[in-house]
């Protein structure tokens, strides 16, 4: 057994340590099944000679969970093949769980998943005190569901209606919680007192058995009618279905088999589980969310596309220039992770109301006892407000986060660049003009570099990292270096106007602006944008920016082009967008109403002069294509930005379009969704949605010629 140390104490305890080699972390491979299964196979052999058993660790983490590559590799003709793994991992368990001897999970680490399934497989478990280690089941979030019995077991823990926040969300908890909620015995403060608790527990119980096993036992929260409160079985899959839109097949057979478990036996809950984890994992939705969510998102986080050769920088004092929305934005978050941040307005008035904005959400945190006032405290002493441009005077990093204007943008960063610390780095905040050229207004462009945040700050996760033409690689890797210390996720993306995400959300917005201006009824395409996983609409989320700010930065960029002898592309959406804007001085929500009217003190509802305005008779789109309207259209931009090198790899396209602009997360991306239609069948879409609205979704060369070598997009 390379995988699992057996060993057997005076007392007749035996310890399994399951320490996989070459691995950083235990995962539910086939290795570690044999050797599950050949440490169970003994134990039953020398049962008269045993105790109890104690699961434990060899590494810092208890267990990793399930084995993803062998799961992302898994096709639909082997569904059954994977359903058969997973009856015959689960009846290795219920091995152990039936011995007649006492079984303990002392769990020295984070136990996740399928490593959290063997916790729960024990009579007791014991955790180290720690608030680093994570417990639970998230096999959601990669579209899958705890195919190691954790379903069965955990509702029949907690009770059906109480076990499906933990289920359907994949919600995780530090061991302190988890004994608050029945799910493991005790913490320990350190490994030695952990194995003593483990053991003291096994002498202690003897005769253990799984309540379940017991005759008489009763589902908690169970009726003489139903496995839970009918009010919670007939809304439970409403509003299931009001969240996901039937895009997201895990939640769905998630809850079907915890529902039809709980009015079964054990062993045929379990099949019915394993039934629907064979179901799930050769699903497209399962393999787009394991590519992105684990493989992709673990590349960024392991600095994939840092420079190397650079110590890791660490930033203690931080200028922020602008205190709106997202300076203010951005000193919280600095603050919050300890950098003393200096916010420069053009007056200390200014600058204080952006301090302000820090203590408005921290005390939001502090009625729901999430933050006590003595760390309000001490976040709101890290920032410091001011008018005078010397308070910057040895930040290590200075970041410009003033009005999209080229001009105001080139004075502020004149004045203060001089006021960094040595090798310090200037990044602007701009979400639009190229990075190069607001570098000319620097001494050091070397030192130069955008830092794209996306409002409101203390919420979105990402962060685009521009490279300009002279930003050196020990700048970008400092920038990277400054995200990751700040608790953000980076993407890496070269320099060009819109860059990445603004790019690929112009085209959602305009797309939606082409459709009202084609006669299609508001409230259908907001459906339609719903419908396929985006967050709000599109004429939703115009109101939200402002079509105003859109015009600008579109007159902006056409004087930009013209300068340079170029023309901006002509879009249908732009006429609708002019119309509202400037026709009907309806900008958006800031400017007292757009496509919705806002009235005080009630919901927000679409305006209807829209249908005066745009309306038309005898208009028939397919619902289909407005939905592939949708997606398509920001995959082909995302594809164009590719072919002009904005972008080296597609985990910062997928990653980028999700967490930055609200891409469907089933998709895995605008590029995994490419990957997923297939590059054939993605292309010949697109051509005939080209035919049909508009060469802007004319498939790109270089999706078609990856289609012609059969190649996806990695």
């Amino acid at each position: 057994m390379s995988s699992i140390q057996y060993q057997q104490d005076a007392d007749g305890i035996v310890t399994l340590t399951i320490d996989m080699p070459g691995q950083s972390a235990n995962t539910m491979n086939t290795v570690f099944r044999t050797d599950h299964a050949a440490a169970v196979d003994r134990i039953e052999a020398e049962r008269d000679r045993i105790t109890g058993v104690i699961v434990t660790s060899g590494k810092k983490t208890f267990f990793a969970g399930g084995d993803l590559h062998s799961l992302l590799a898994v096709q639909a003709d082997e569904a059954g093949a994977l359903f058969e793994r997973a009856q015959g991992m689960k009846a290795t368990m219920r091995r152990l769980e039936k011995l007649g001897k006492p079984v303990v999970a002392a769990i020295n680490g984070t136990a996740l998943g399928g490593g959290f399934e063997l916790c729960l497989a024990c009579h007791a478990r014991f955790a180290l005190d720690d608030q680093r280690i994570a417990l639970g089941l998230p096999e959601v979030g990669l579209g899958l569901l705890p195919g190691g019995g954790g379903i069965v077991r955990l509702v029949r823990m907690m009770g059906l209606e109480a076990a499906m926040p933990y289920l359907m969300e994949g919600t995780t908890f530090a061991p302190r919680k988890a004994v608050a909620l029945g799910l493991i015995d005790d913490v320990a403060a350190d490994s030695g007192t952990l194995l003593e608790k483990a053991r003291a527990w096994i002498l202690a119980n003897p005769q253990a058995v799984q309540p379940w096993d017991r005759k008489g036992w009763q589902l908690p929260g169970a009726t003489a009618l139903a496995p839970a409160s009918l009010t919670f079985l007939r809304t439970a899959p409403v509003q299931l279905m009001k969240k996901t839109r039937g895009c997201y097949p895990a939640p769905q057979a998630i809850f079907s088999a915890a529902v039809e478990g709980a009015v079964v036996d054990f062993d045929t809950a379990s099949t019915i589980e394993s039934r629907y984890i064979a179901r799930l994992a050769p699903g497209p939705v399962a393999k787009n969310l394991i590519t992105t969510f684990f493989f992709q998102m673990n590349e960024i986080k392991s600095d994939k596309g840092r420079p190397a050769g650079f110590p890791p920088a660490k930033f203690q004092r931080v200028g922020v220039l602008g205190a709106g929305m997202m300076g203010a934005g951005i000193a919280y978050v600095n603050a919050m992770r300890g950098i003393t941040t200096v916010l420069k307005d053009v007056s200390v008035e200014q600058a204080g109301k952006g301090k302000a904005y820090s203590e408005k959400l921290m005390a939001r945190r502090i009625a729901k006892g999430a933050l006590t006032e003595a760390r309000r405290d001490e976040v709101l002493q890290a920032i410091v407000p001011t008018a005078d441009a010397a308070d910057l005077s040895g930040c290590e990093l200075i970041i410009e986060a003033v009005f999209e204007n080229r001009e105001l943008k080139a004075r502020v960063t004149a004045e203060a660049e001089p006021l960094l610390a040595g090798n310090g780095i200037f990044a602007s905040n701009t979400s639009t003009l190229p990075i190069t050229g607001l570098a000319q207004a620097s001494r050091n462009a070397d030192r130069f570099v955008g830092l794209h945040f996306f409002s409101p700050v203390d919420r979105m996760p990402l962060v685009e990292v521009i490279k300009g033409r002279e930003t050196s690689p020990e700048t970008l890797a400092r920038a990277l270096d400054y995200v990751r210390q700040i608790g953000k996720t980076p993407i890496v993306v070269n320099d060009a106007r819109g860059f990445f995400t603004s790019r690929v959300f112009g085209t959602f917005t305009k797309e939606g602006a082409a459709m009202l201006g084609e006669g299609v009824p508001a409230a259908l395409i907001e459906n339609a944008a719903l419908g396929v996983g985006m967050p709000v609409g599109p004429l939703a989320v115009m109101d939200e920016t402002s079509m105003a700010l859109s015009l600008s930065v579109k007159r902006q960029t056409e004087s930009d082009l013209a300068a340079e002898g170029r023309a901006m592309a002509a879009h249908p959406g732009w006429d609708v967008i002019t119309r509202m804007a400037d026709g009907l001085g309806r900008p958006g929500r800031a400017g007292g109403g757009g496509y919705y009217d806002y009235p005080e003190g009630a919901p927000k509802r679409l305006w209807p002069g829209l249908v005066q305005e745009f309306g038309r008779d005898g208009v028939d789109v397919p619902l289909a294509d407005l939905r592939d309207r949708i997606l398509y259209i920001q995959a082909i931009e995302s594809i164009r930005i590719m072919e002009e090198g904005v972008i080296d790899h597609a985990r910062d396209a997928n990653i980028g379009s999700v967490l930055g602009i609200g891409f469907p997360r089933w998709t895995g991306g605008t590029l995994q969704f490419v990957n997923m239609v297939g590059l054939d069948a993605f292309a010949r879409r697109a051509s005939a949605l080209a035919a049909r609205y508009g060469e802007r979704f004319a498939p790109p060369d270089m999706l078609l010629d990856m289609a012609r070598r059969e190649e996806r997009f990695v």
